[in-house]
Formats: C-alpha cells, structure tokens, sequence
C-alpha cells in the first residue's frame, strides 16, 4: 500500500484528516466543557506534526504525479477542513473517474 508516493499521500491525508476530527470533535470539548486542556496539548502536538508530514507529502506529490498548482492549492485548502481528508481521497483516489474535476 505504501509503495507509490501516491498510497503513502493517501495514507498520510487520512491520518492527518482523523486527527483532526479528533482534536475539533473530542479534545476541544473536553477542554471546554470538561474544563480539561491537556487532550488538547497533545493531540494539537500530534496534529502539528502530522500536518507538516501532510505537507512534505502533498509537495512531493505534486512533482512525482505532475500535479498542476491548481490541484495542489485545492488539497491544500481541503486538508483545513474538518472533513476535507474525505474529499482529498476522493479527488486522488485512481479508481475515482473523476479526481481532477473541479
């Protein structure tokens, strides 16, 4: 699955997008209803470092795919959304007819 630095974008976008969810939908209530910030501290920590190993993955994809900055500026903008790993899968999944539609 991890063979093509397409699969390992794929992988890593879905990671990326998981924590993400968590940090919105679980640790950012636990901090403000359960007036407990350390869920917080450490799932921001992990998120962060999955964003930039996101981003190292998303510019090296661009140039072993031949992905146009347009595509690039999309899955960008993706990734800040809470279900946007969703749609980033969809858009470069190979066996989506339609990924590069816009």
């Amino acid at each position: 699955m991890l063979r093509t630095v397409l699969n390992r974008f794929r992988v890593i976008s879905a990671i990326e997008g998981l924590s993400y969810l968590l940090l919105v939908f679980i640790a950012m209530p636990i901090k403000y209803m359960g007036e407990n910030p350390y869920p917080v501290k450490l799932l921001g920590m992990i998120h962060g470092v999955l964003f930039i190993i996101f981003m190292i993955s998303l510019f090296e994809s661009k140039i072993r795919e031949k992905w146009d900055i347009g595509l690039m500026f999309q899955l960008f903008v993706l990734s800040l959304l809470p279900f946007g790993a969703f749609i980033i899968e969809k858009r470069v999944n190979p066996k989506s007819a339609n990924k590069f539609d816009q």
